[in-house]
């Protein structure tokens, strides 16, 4: 009999490519989202159930109907700058949200979760590359309120016996590879897409904030993991967490970093097309580079990104928006 897995905001961007991961592996995937910030076309591996965590009694009822073996949480606001202008629903979406859904599990017998996490619990690096050990200062609502569930996670953890994996990564980007899905955001705040789109539209530009960090260009350097690496390491943490594994957290990224400067370059040279730059002040907060030390998910869960040279990053991205331009303009 195969293994459920529940997956909250599996409608979103990372989560619809883990739902995909997970099926192909043999999971039966079922998908709780409120469709607020993910997409009903999305999901496409496995049953939809519309339910909101901030509705004790939906998610008490999805998990009674499913009974999962395991868990896994993408469910989240994760604006940055809407969280500084807005704090109270990321307050409640994410944490009084993610405590719903850990006393659902409580009542329906669940014991296994895998959280997603992220760098912003880290704040501004006191040292790069930023391992797990590195002192957690987030600097804005949105990193405090991931990093208040993984203390809840911890607490639980203790009192309740549930199993957990929080998984840090750093930037997300890239589609998976058919084109089938990618990322899709609205607003868009993500830098390949705003990139992307400047080089497909021609007459947009793309701003660049800041030029005068002490990095190799003065742009800034973030690590960029490919969907498609984030998706293994979820499916290989769902295997550990089932395996029996200890509650435990790890980064997700490559160990290497892009700067924004590069990032714009490998869009003109992916896509043969000229991408306007236009260099506008800092943004508060903004730390010059952040990269991971992913050694850890290497040693323990075996895992290696295999997808994330930049060049492929872009390569996925690209078809993934050019297909998704021409469905729209078609009025799909």
């Amino acid at each position: 009999m195969s293994k459920t897995v529940l997956v909250t905001g599996g409608a979103g961007y990372v989560g619809s490519h883990c739902c995909r991961a997970f099926a192909e592996a043999g999971w039966r995937v079922v998908v709780f989202d409120n469709l607020s910030r993910g997409w009903r076309e999305f999901v496409r591996w496995g049953d939809l159930i519309v339910g909101d965590l901030l509705d004790p009694a939906s998610i008490t009822a999805a998990m009674e109907q499913v009974r999962p073996d395991l868990v896994a949480h993408f469910a989240a606001f994760a604006y940055v700058g809407e969280s500084v202008t807005d704090p109270a629903i990321y307050y409640a979406n994410n944490v009084t949200g993610t405590l719903n859904l850990l006393n659902a599990m409580r009542a329906a017998g669940t014991d296994k979760i895998l959280f997603s996490s992220t760098c912003a619990t880290y704040g501004v690096p006191t040292q790069v590359p930023i391992d797990e050990s590195h002192p957690q200062h987030p600097i804005n609502p949105y990193g405090r309120s991931k990093l208040m569930v993984e203390q809840v996670l911890a607490d639980y953890s203790a009192a309740y016996g549930i199993s957990y994996v929080s998984l840090r990564y750093f930037n997300a980007a890239g589609a998976d590879a058919s084109g089938e899905i990618g990322e899709r955001h609205e607003p868009e705040t993500h830098l390949i897409p705003l990139a992307i789109a400047g080089a497909m539209n021609g007459d947009a530009s793309l701003r660049i904030f800041g030029d005068d960090f002490d990095t190799r260009d003065g742009t800034a350097v973030r690590d960029y993991i490919h969907v498609a690496d984030l998706a293994d390491a979820h499916l290989k943490a769902l295997a550990y967490l089932q395996s029996g594994g200890a509650s435990d957290v790890f980064n997700l990224g490559t160990g290497v970093g892009t700067t924004v400067a590069e990032i714009a370059a490998a869009v003109e040279r992916c896509s043969g097309r000229p991408l306007q730059r236009i260099v506008v002040g800092r943004r508060e907060g903004d730390p010059p580079a952040l990269v991971a030390a992913a050694d850890k998910a290497r040693e323990v869960l075996g895992w290696v990104p295999a997808h994330s040279d930049i060049d492929n990053i872009i390569r996925t991205a690209w078809r993934w928006h050019g297909q998704n331009a021409a469905m729209q303009a078609r009025g799909g």
